[in-house]
């Protein structure tokens, strides 16, 4: 607020006062009264009514700053109505007691909402394990009778068990926390791990995988290795018709490691770079190609911000695709 505002805002004040001014100056002037004196009461006048307005601005400053300085300290703002200053102003006290109302309306449907999300996150994780079961069976019915046709129906099933890992690391993705130890990982392990776990797709897809991971990250393997999945998974999709190719090597940098999936698949356009992590987005590869989600991407940008790792993505149309997760080490474990 500054003092224009309050200016403009008392200048239903300000009228009054001058129209009363007049009157008095043309009432002193009908009955005689000296024109100094007149001058003289309303000097007085107008100095009494500029104290008044410069302490009346001082003082609303004073607490408007306060109220602001409140609220930028508040983590959750929506509860300024318990903080806001002491006023000795009716209007302030009443707009208080209103916004404390409001709050206490807003909090107690925001529990709402997150104990309606949280039974439905309880209920997705549930059905996730109880669709695990049957999915484990088909598996191993196809293992059992090796034909072309169970080929397919493991093929098949794969992917139906990726996109139910998806929606259960979805749910799981805002309390990422509670569910994730950080520990000296393998990252050749784990991506053997993925490709073992994808090897009839990519012999499907005639892709060729190779894998140099010489390093070790801090990291929590089974995050990690969904995200690896994701990764493996897209540069598959997106490949090229012969001589697909993926590469799985890790680099060391300056204050960590540096996991690196490239492959020489279709890549991606340069002008839909900056939106592959936005939910939702499939782009042009995603229409022309198999079905898409855009919540392959989407989800391993969101669990990597969660764990701390930092991803980027290189890509030329035509020429292929990196994607990089980096793995910061603190000062303390390089000490150690």
């Amino acid at each position: 607020m500054n003092a224009a505002e309050y200016i403009k805002d008392k200048i239903l004040l300000l009228v009054l006062h001058m129209s009363c001014m007049l009157l008095m100056a043309g009432f002193l002037h009908a009955t005689g009264y000296e024109t100094g004196y007149g001058l003289l009461i309303l000097i007085f006048w107008l100095m009494i009514l500029a104290v008044w307005l410069g302490v009346g601005y001082y003082n609303r400053k004073c607490y408007f700053r306060e109220l602001e300085t409140a609220l930028e300290k508040m983590d959750q703002q929506y509860l300024l109505g318990e903080l806001m200053p002491v006023s000795h102003r009716l209007e302030d006290q009443l707009y208080k007691e209103m916004i404390r109302t409001s709050n206490k309306s807003v909090i107690e449907r925001i529990r709402q909402i997150e104990d309606e999300q949280k039974e439905y996150r309880e209920y997705i994780e549930s059905w996730v394990h109880e669709i695990k079961a049957p999915i484990t069976s088909i598996d191993l019915m196809c293992e059992n009778h090796r034909e072309d046709i169970t080929r397919r129906i493991h093929l098949e099933n794969q992917k139906i068990e990726n996109y139910v890992d998806m929606a259960l690391y979805y749910a799981r993705s805002d309390e990422v926390y509670k569910d994730y130890v950080i520990q000296k990982t393998d990252l050749e392990e784990t991506a053997v791990v993925v490709l073992n776990r994808n090897k009839r797709y990519l012999i499907q897809s005639q892709v060729q995988a190779e894998v140099d991971c010489r390093d070790l990250a801090y990291t929590d393997q089974k995050w990690i290795t969904f995200i690896l999945n994701q990764l493996v998974l897209n540069s598959t999709k997106y490949r090229r018709e012969t001589g697909a190719r993926i590469w799985i090597r890790t680099e060391k940098y300056r204050h960590g490691v540096r996991l690196i999936v490239k492959d020489n698949g279709i890549g991606i356009r340069e002008e839909e770079l900056d939106r592959i992590f936005e939910k939702g987005f499939t782009g042009s590869n995603g229409r022309k190609r198999e079905r898409s989600t855009g919540m392959g991407l989407y989800l391993c940008d969101r669990l990597c911000r969660k764990l701390g790792i930092v991803i980027n993505v290189n890509s030329r149309e035509g020429e292929g695709t990196s994607v990089s997760l980096e793995f910061p080490v603190s000062n303390y474990l390089l000490k150690e």
